[in-house]
């Protein structure tokens, strides 16, 4: 079973720390403010050096003991059931991919398409082309 180290656990925590393994802090996440994203999320940090100070193990510039007291809990594992807030998040909408769409288009549907590929690929009709940015000087 992996260890878990509360914030009040800091000292201990700052003590047990070894140099070059992944801990982990688990993130709630607003799910009002991002309805689609999952509600709770965990990130790895890897302690690498020592402060030449104090002497204590430091991760980028924050010293153990103060990433378990702003941070904590810490674990020393992955959490089970979350997935890192650095990997891709599910797709709930979308593109399906490479031949996974098995629908029906009616006739309607097609002629639309084919009118926004006409349209899209005239220089003179799309917005932002080399037709709308004509000068009256020429250099």
């Amino acid at each position: 079973m992996s260890r878990t180290w509360q914030r009040n656990q800091a000292k201990q925590f700052a003590k047990q720390v070894e140099l070059g393994r992944p801990y982990y802090v688990v993130y709630d996440m607003a799910t009002n403010l991002a309805p689609y994203e999952d509600s709770k999320t965990y990130s790895e940090y890897v302690f690498d050096s020592r402060s030449r100070l104090t002497g204590l193990p430091m991760t980028g510039h924050m010293s153990a003991v103060a990433f378990c007291q702003n941070y904590g809990p810490v674990h020393e594992a992955p959490p089970r059931g979350m997935r890192n807030i650095a990997d891709e998040p599910r797709q709930y909408a979308g593109p399906l991919g490479n031949g996974d769409y098995s629908g029906i288009l009616d006739e309607s549907e097609i002629r639309g398409l084919e009118k926004h590929v006409r349209s899209g690929s005239d220089p003179h009709t799309r917005p932002g082309g080399k037709a709308h940015k004509r000068s009256r000087f020429s250099w």
